[in-house]
């Protein structure tokens, strides 16, 4: 299985990745050996994620999701899509 995932910083901001397993991604994340974004910004918190079956789909929905502004993840982290 492949994922999308948001992640809302420590700051306050958020991040958008893919990965294949989503436990282990968020835990480099939090251990500071996810994205360089995020290093400095821990600890992260899963906020929202959706499951794809190839890695091409989560990877388009990332990029999808990335285009977004920030009011339209927020509307996705709390409500769903």
């Amino acid at each position: 299985m492949n994922y999308t995932y948001i992640v809302r910083c420590s700051d306050g901001s958020l991040y958008c990745g893919w990965t294949n397993s989503l436990d282990k991604r968020i835990a480099a994340h939090n251990s500071g050996k996810g994205a360089k974004y995020t290093r400095n910004r821990r600890p992260v918190e899963l906020v929202y994620y959706e499951e794809f079956e190839t890695r091409g789909e989560a990877q388009r929905r990332e990029a999808a999701i990335k285009k977004l502004s920030r009011a339209e993840k927020l509307k996705l982290t709390e409500h769903g899509e």
